[in-house]
């Protein structure tokens, strides 16, 4: 489904002039894949992301989607192929009321209140509360990003990605949020790429890519992966700062090992 190629991705410094972002990374996104891109933090995995969605211009490389060249492409022509991005702080929008939200990310002007409404449902939020809401200032953090995946179910994209999506998310339950993503690949039949440090989204992934210093560091299956990444303190330190509100126990796994040395120095 999706192919990058020898990605580069530069940026200009004041001080330091052209730093280097993104060096020569190449991967693959089979069709109907759940993959995860973890990484320490700085290393490149937003970046990437956005490159691929469209938000970034890489400076060198290719990216293909279905066989076609997209590297140059705007997100809007990437979002009408079927590309699909979650912002890990989502957009606000005064003025646009969720349901009207809804009804541009399904592409559909007849979307039914009913229908939209059990998009709220699946994101644990209830619909009668939110339906008529804007999405503006008065939301929290992890509403706004409830929101943003129920109009990814509305969308139904052939590639979904996911900047650390559980980044805010306090009172919802991992286990639900895995649910709407388990959906998300089972009715579109498309893949599903998440930039995520959890465990427990790591623990659903068909592929791990590891990235770091703007590099593929490893890359394979769960099975293959996920041993090396726990072997080592796991903390999540960017979990742990989305929420005050979030119980950090949802942050940790149960064997408190590596992560959290690989995180913050990289995988040796």
């Amino acid at each position: 489904m999706l192919s990058v190629r020898n990605l580069k991705y530069d940026v200009v410094d004041e001080d330091q002039g052209e730093v280097g972002i993104i060096h020569d990374i190449s991967m693959e996104v089979p069709d109907g894949q759940f993959v995860v891109i973890t990484g320490p933090n700085g290393g490149g995995k937003s970046s990437l992301a956005k490159c691929i969605a469209g938000v970034y211009q890489p400076t060198g490389g290719q990216i293909l989607f279905e066989d076609q060249d997209i590297t140059s492409m705007s997100i809007t022509d990437r979002a009408k192929l079927g590309i699909s991005f979650a912002f890990q702080q989502p957009v606000r929008f005064k003025g646009i009321e969720v349901f009207d939200l809804l009804k541009l990310a399904s592409g559909d002007k007849q979307l039914s209140v009913g229908s939209a409404c059990q998009y709220l449902s699946e994101v644990g939020l209830c619909a009668k509360d939110y339906i008529n809401r804007e999405v503006d200032a008065s939301l929290s953090g992890g509403e706004l990003k409830r929101i943003e995946i129920a109009s990814v179910l509305a969308r139904k994209s052939r590639l979904s990605i996911f900047d650390e999506p559980e980044a805010g998310i306090d009172l919802w339950s991992f286990s639900n949020l895995i649910k709407a993503f388990e959906k998300i690949k089972r009715e579109t039949n498309g893949s599903i790429v998440i930039i995520s440090h959890q465990e427990r989204i790591l623990e659903i992934a068909d592929t791990i890519i590891v990235i770091e210093k703007g590099r593929v560091k490893a890359s394979g299956s769960r099975e293959e992966i996920l041993p090396g990444l726990l072997g080592t303190e796991s903390a999540y330190p960017s979990c742990r700062q989305g929420s005050q509100n979030e119980d950090e126990s949802d942050c940790l796994p149960d064997n408190a090992g590596g992560m959290a040395d690989f995180l913050k120095g990289g995988l040796e």
